[in-house]
């Protein structure tokens, strides 16, 4: 075997190894690829329902929450964790007619109302921001920890938002609709609820804005 065969066998043998690692290296960059970019999600739908539910009202709120836990180790050595959360919540207020019970008259033009719901947290729209999270050295934020305090602050919205004017604004509102759209067909509406029923919604009624006058100054005396 020559010496300018030998060395054209060697060079052969290199490149047919340098394309061949380069072949592999890409195909493996290919799958490597393919592999980080796959996912895969199930989404699960468990029911629909018909509903017929009318928002009137709609709200936002902002809450701060100070949460502080102790504990005691060994009934002498207490231990803190704090939490400051932020919460901000779009509240619709408005009625299920789906608990409203009523029949019609048509000899009198007349809809009887047997029964009115109440207004009511339609949805809550909230979100959440932590501050100043301090863990305490054996009393730790767990994931139960932020859980219940997300449902806490959510619960408080609630509560704030049926406390204030916004189902009161709800229940007057859809009392204005009520009445014009059955006088524009020539019907009139007839409300005979029961006693408990009359008297919550007369409360949600009572709904007064706030007036703004300013008071005059007394004039300087000369």
């Amino acid at each position: 075997m020559g010496l300018s065969t030998l060395l054209f066998f060697v060079i052969t043998l290199l490149l047919g190894g340098a394309v061949g690692y380069g072949l592999f290296y890409v195909a493996n960059r290919k799958n490597a690829q393919l592999g980080q970019s796959t996912q895969s999600s199930t989404i699960l739908l468990e029911r629909i329902e018909k509903v017929f539910k009318v928002v009137m009202a709609e709200g936002y709120f902002t809450e701060i929450f100070d949460y502080k836990d102790d504990k005691k180790f060994l009934y002498l050595f207490k231990n803190s964790k704090k939490a400051l959360v932020i919460a901000k919540a779009k509240v619709l207020v408005g009625f299920d007619f789906a608990k409203m019970r009523f029949r019609l008259d048509e000899t009198t033009n007349q809809m009887v109302i047997e029964y009115f719901p109440e207004p009511e947290v339609l949805s809550i729209d909230t979100d959440y921001k932590f501050y100043d999270i301090e863990n305490g050295i054996w009393n730790r934020f767990s994931h139960e920890d932020y859980t219940n305090l997300l449902v806490d602050a959510k619960q408080a919205m609630n509560e704030k938002a049926l406390e204030g004017d916004l189902p009161r604004i709800a229940n007057n509102q859809i009392q204005f609709m009520m009445y014009q759209l059955a006088a524009s067909m020539n019907w009139k509406i007839n409300m005979q609820l029961p006693e408990a029923n009359q008297k919550r919604l007369e409360e949600f009624s009572n709904y007064d804005e706030v007036n703004a006058e300013p008071k005059l100054l007394p004039k300087d005396e000369d």
